[in-house]
């Protein structure tokens, strides 16, 4: 997992937000399937979502 998510606008890319993340992995455990089981987590994948441009 990363310690920050960059997120660009459409084209021509720019940088549009940059996302510090801060996860308490539960049990002190940094795999990736541990760290998806913290509280934080949730906010992060939602927030970063919320910020790309993706038109289904």
């Amino acid at each position: 997992m990363a310690d920050r998510v960059v997120i660009l606008s459409n084209r021509p890319a720019k940088v549009k937000d940059i996302i510090n993340i801060k996860l308490t992995c539960p049990g002190g455990k940094w795999s990736p399937m541990k760290c998806r089981e913290a509280p934080e987590f949730r906010h992060y994948f939602n927030q970063i979502w919320k910020e790309l441009d993706i038109h289904v």
